[in-house]
């Protein structure tokens, strides 16, 4: 029997990395192992529209990014916005399934992202073409099991994962930069 028809199980870990830290790696590689992925794409966009525009160039995100992946094959960065024309999270999700026909997609995210997922554009659209996996973040359980956005996608479309993912985001090290500077 051939292999050519056998799913193969492919992570999308996008964010806007600013900056990328030793939790977003954590994740990562706890993505790869506990759902036997092949690889995941570490797609980093230039802004995300929800936030403020970045600190660090996209450059300086996309170097620091490739530092702390170091030589892990299994974890690809990359910057799609340019070639998709947009930012946009449900766009990159089509052009992957379109791109990775055969492969099972898995969008990774923390557990305050689907609180305000019902924001993103497109966002009903996701579960048509991924499963979303969540990995839990620190005081944002009961915010995220009452969000508009848990309740409205399907359960089988959604993976919790559990970690002991390091309590860090991009948001403190921002807010701690700008304190000691």
């Amino acid at each position: 029997m051939s292999n050519k028809n056998i799913e193969k199980k492919i992570g999308i870990f996008g964010g806007s990395f600013d900056p990328p830290h030793k939790g977003h790696i954590q994740i990562a590689k706890l993505s790869l192992k506990k759902l036997k992925l092949k690889y995941l794409i570490w797609a980093i966009t230039k802004r995300n529209p929800l936030k403020e525009k970045p600190m660090l160039s996209l450059k300086s995100r996309i170097l620091l990014s490739k530092k702390l992946v170091g030589k892990n094959k299994r974890i690809k960065i990359q910057n799609l916005d340019e070639r998709l024309k947009t930012n946009k999270t449900i766009e990159l999700i089509k052009f992957s399934k379109k791109k990775l026909k055969n492969s099972k997609l898995y969008f990774i995210m923390g557990s305050d992202n689907i609180i305000n997922l019902h924001k993103w554009h497109g966002w009903k659209k996701f579960q048509k073409y991924c499963t979303i996996v969540v990995f839990p973040r620190k005081g944002y359980l009961k915010k995220m099991l009452v969000s508009k956005a848990y309740r409205l996608i399907k359960k089988d479309k959604l993976i919790f994962l559990k970690s002991k993912i390091a309590d860090i985001s991009s948001s403190k090290i921002r807010k701690n930069y700008l304190i000691y500077r």
